[in-house]
C-alpha cells in the first residue's frame, strides 16, 4: 500500500474516532442533564397524598360531618392490572373475606375515563382505592397475613367521613368521592375543606410497577366550615316532616327554616333521603341508581297553590286595587266559557282582601286576574318576579332549580316547541295510558294545542293568580319570599355556610348572605299582608291545625296552600313566620293532600319543637291530638271547576 493511501486511511480512522468521541461527549456531558431528566420523567410518578378533610359544624360547633380513623381495605389498581387475569381472582378472594360479591368490588375499583359511567374511581390510578372501611380485626389480619393471596390489597388506618346525624341534612351536606366533594356543601366548599395534598414521588419500572419511594411531603389538613344549621332544629324538622308524610301518605316532602332577618339557613330537610356514609366504601352502579340524590328543598319544583296569593295581593295594589275595599267571593267566577270555582264551590259572601287571604277566597283573585288580562297588564308576573320567583335564589348549594313564572311569551315558546308532538297526539291519542279519562283529557288538550295553542288567555291568568297553571316554585324560594314579608321587604340570597375556620380555630372567612333586592310592595302593604296572615292559624284555613296553640308565646302567622295536580293527589303547603324567634318555616308535602291537613300540622310541630313545647308536654302527645282531629276548615286554592275544551287547565301537566 502506498504512503499516500495509508495516510488517507489513518486520517479517515482518526476523523471517525474524533467524531465518535465528540458525540459521546455531547450526549454524556453537554446534554447529560437533559437526558437524565427525560429518563426520570419516564420512570418517576407523583402520587397525591390526600389531607385530612376539614369538618362541617353546626352553628353551635357540633359536628355535622367529621372524621374518624378506621381500618380501611384498599386496592392498588396498578398491581391488579399486573395479574394474569387483571385481578379477577384477587378480587374474588377478597370478596369472600369481605362478604361482598366480586362485581360489587370490581365496580368500586374501576377507573374513570371516557365512556365509563358513574360510579367510578376519580382519583389517581397510583392512589390506593378504598373498598371497605371499619372492618373487624380478624378480617384485617386475614388480609395482612395472606399477601400472596391478596397482592395489591392493603389494610391501613385512614380518616374516613363520619355523619353523626345519619341521613339528616344529607342533601345539604353532600358527599365525598375520590377525595373530592361531589355535592352539597362538600362540593361548594371543597377548596376550603380539602386542605392541600401531600406528594409522594415513586419510581416505577417499564411495566408501571412501583419499585421505590423517592420523596414524600406530608399533606396540610383542611379548614372547617361552620354552618348556620342548628342541629337541634334540623332534627326536629326532619322528624316533623317524616311524621307528616306518614300521616298523609305523601311520596316526598321538604321543610325549610330560615332566619328571616339575615337570610341564613337554620334547617333544610328533604325526604326521601339517605345516609351519606354509603359513599365511604364506594357505591355500586345499582346502589348509585337507587340513591335519592334530589334535594327536594332546593331542586324540587311544585305549584305553590294559595301560598302564592301574597304576591297576587301585592300585584293588586300595584295595579291600583284598594286593599280596604269590599269584594264579592261567590262560589264561581266565569272566564270566557269556563267557570273557575272556590274549593267546594263555597260562597263566602263579601269581604276585603284581608278576608280573601284569611279565608283563601279564590274567586276574588280570579276576578283580579281576568281584569288585569283584559287590560293587557302583566302586573301579576312582574310582581311575582319581584318576590324572587322564576330565578334561583343563589343559595350556596349546587343544582338549584329556578322555578317558573308563566307568561304569554313562555306559553308561546312552549307551544312552538311541542306543536309537532301535539298534532301527532291529536290524531293518535294516548293508547298507552290505562286511565282512559286522563287519555281523553290529554287528547283534547293536544287537539287545542295543535290547532291554535300558545295564546295567553284569561284562564291562564286566573290560574296564575292562585299559584297554578304552570307556576313552579322550590320550597326554598317560597321560604325566602315569606322571610322577606316578615323582615319588611329585604330579599336575601340564603346561605348555609357561616364561616371558614382553620384547624387552630382562627377565622379565615366570614360568609354573609347577600341582599339581592326588595319586594315590590310598600311597608303599608307588607304590614297588611302580615296582619292577614297572622289570623290564618287563629281563625282562618289553618285554625284546626293550630287549635290550642300558644300564640302568646310565639305569634305564628302563615298561609295554607293546596295545589291540584292532574292524576295525582294535591300538593300540600304551609308557609309561616314569627317575630320571635324571627324564623320562617315552610313545609311542602308532595301528594300530601290539603295544606291545612298535611303541611300545616307539620309546621306546627316544627314551631313547637323550636319553642320546646314538645319537650314540655312529653313525646307522642301531639301525635295523639293530630289523630283525634276530625274536622278542618275548607281550604281553597285549587281550581276544581267545570273545565271547557277551549280553556284547558294546563297546570295539571306541570307537576314535577
Amino acid at each position: 500500500m502506498s504512503r499516500a493511501r495509508l495516510f488517507v486511511l489513518r486520517l479517515l480512522v482518526t476523523a471517525m474516532l474524533v467524531t465518535l468521541v465528540g458525540r459521546l461527549w455531547q450526549l454524556q456531558v453537554a446534554s447529560g442533564d437533559e437526558y437524565v431528566r427525560a429518563a426520570a420523567d419516564v420512570r418517576i410518578r407523583t402520587v397525591s397524598l390526600p389531607p385530612t378533610r376539614g369538618q362541617i359544624l353546626d352553628a353551635a360547633g357540633r359536628p355535622l360531618v367529621t372524621n374518624n380513623t378506621r381500618p380501611v381495605v384498599t386496592v392498588d389498581a396498578v398491581a391488579l392490572n399486573h395479574q394474569p387475569d387483571g385481578g379477577r381472582a384477587v378480587l374474588t378472594r377478597l370478596g369472600k373475606v369481605l362478604r361482598q360479591p366480586y362485581e360489587q368490588i370490581a365496580e368500586k375499583v374501576r377507573l374513570c375515563g371516557p365512556g365509563v359511567a358513574q360510579p367510578c374511581w376519580q382519583g389517581s390510578p397510583y392512589e390506593p382505592i378504598p373498598v371497605a372501611q371499619g372492618v373487624t380485626v380478624p378480617v384485617a389480619l386475614q388480609i395482612s397475613e395472606r399477601q400472596r393471596d391478596f397482592p395489591g390489597v392493603r389494610t391501613e388506618l385512614r380518616p374516613v367521613r363520619v355523619y353523626p346525624f345519619g341521613a339528616a341534612a344529607a342533601h345539604t351536606l353532600g358527599y365525598v368521592q375520590g377525595g373530592k366533594g361531589r355535592a352539597g356543601l362538600e362540593g361548594v366548599y371543597d377548596e376550603a375543606l380539602a386542605g392541600h395534598p401531600g406528594r409522594r414521588d415513586v419510581a416505577v419500572d417499564n411495566t408501571g410497577r412501583v419499585t421505590t419511594t423517592l420523596r414524600q411531603d406530608p399533606p396540610t389538613p383542611g379548614n372547617s366550615l361552620v354552618t348556620s344549621i342548628d342541629s337541634r332544629i334540623q332534627t326536629i324538622t326532619e322528624q316533623a316532616l317524616d311524621r307528616a308524610l306518614a300521616r298523609s301518605g305523601g311520596e316526598s316532602g321538604a321543610a325549610v327554616v330560615l332566619e328571616s332577618r339575615t337570610g341564613r339557613v337554620v334547617a333544610l330537610a328533604g325526604l326521601p333521603s339517605y345516609d351519606p356514609s354509603v359513599w365511604t366504601d364506594g357505591v355500586t352502579a345499582r346502589e348509585y341508581k337507587a340513591l335519592p340524590l334530589l334535594s327536594q328543598a332546593v331542586q324540587g319544583q311544585w305549584a305553590p297553590g294559595s301560598t302564592w296569593k301574597v304576591a297576587s295581593t301585592a300585584a293588586a295594589v300595584t295595579a291600583g286595587y284598594d286593599l280596604g275595599a269590599v269584594y264579592d267571593c261567590p262560589s264561581g267566577y266565569t272566564v270566557g266559557n269556563r267557570v273557575f270555582r272556590n274549593f267546594g264551590s263555597a260562597d263566602l259572601g263579601r269581604m276585603t282582601m284581608h278576608g280573601a287571604l284569611v279565608q283563601s277566597c279564590d274567586t276574588i283573585f280570579y276576578r283580579l286576574a281576568d281584569e288585569l288580562w283584559e287590560r293587557g297588564s302583566e302586573a301579576l308576573q312582574e310582581t311575582a318576579r319581584g318576590f324572587g320567583f322564576g330565578t334561583p335564589t343563589g343559595v350556596d348549594l349546587p343544582g338549584e332549580a329556578a322555578g317558573a313564572v308563566p307568561d304569554a311569551a313562555a306559553k308561546k315558546a312552549s307551544w312552538q316547541a311541542t306543536r309537532e308532538e301535539s298534532c301527532r297526539r291529536a290524531t293518535r291519542g294516548y293508547p298507552e295510558l290505562a286511565d282512559r279519562g286522563r287519555a281523553a283529557y290529554l287528547t283534547t288538550l293536544a287537539r287545542e294545542n295543535c290547532q291554535g295553542g300558545g295564546v295567553w288567555r284569561g284562564g291562564d291568568a286566573a290560574n296564575l293568580s292562585i299559584g297554578q297553571g304552570g307556576v313552579l316554585v322550590t320550597p326554598l324560594q317560597l321560604a325566602r319570599a315569606y322571610a322577606a314579608i316578615a323582615n319588611g321587604g329585604t330579599l336575601y340570597s340564603p346561605r348555609v355556610g357561616q364561616k371558614i375556620v382553620r384547624p387552630d380555630g382562627t377565622t379565615v372567612e366570614t360568609i354573609t348572605p347577600p341582599v339581592t333586592g326588595r319586594l315590590p310592595a310598600s311597608a303599608e302593604t307588607l304590614r297588611f299582608i302580615r296582619q292577614a296572615l297572622s289570623e290564618v292559624p287563629r281563625k282562618g284555613t289553618a285554625e284546626a291545625a293550630f287549635e290550642d296553640f300558644p300564640f302568646g308565646e310565639i305569634a305564628v302567622a302563615g298561609k295554607t296552600g293546596t295545589a291540584e295536580s292532574f292524576g295525582h293527589r294535591d300538593t300540600s303547603w304551609f308557609a309561616s313566620f314569627a317575630p320571635d324567634p324571627a324564623y320562617t318555616v315552610v313545609v311542602m308535602l308532595s301528594e300530601g293532600g290539603r295544606g291545612a291537613e298535611g303541611a300545616a300540622p307539620a309546621a306546627r310541630d316544627i314551631w313547637e319543637g323550636v319553642l320546646g313545647l314538645r319537650e314540655r308536654r312529653g313525646p307522642g302527645e301531639r301525635d295523639h291530638q293530630t289523630q283525634e282531629r276530625r274536622t278542618f276548615r275548607p281550604e281553597s286554592g285549587s281550581p276544581r271547576d267545570q273545565r271547557g275544551p277551549s280553556e284547558p287547565d294546563h297546570q295539571t301537566q306541570e307537576r314535577r
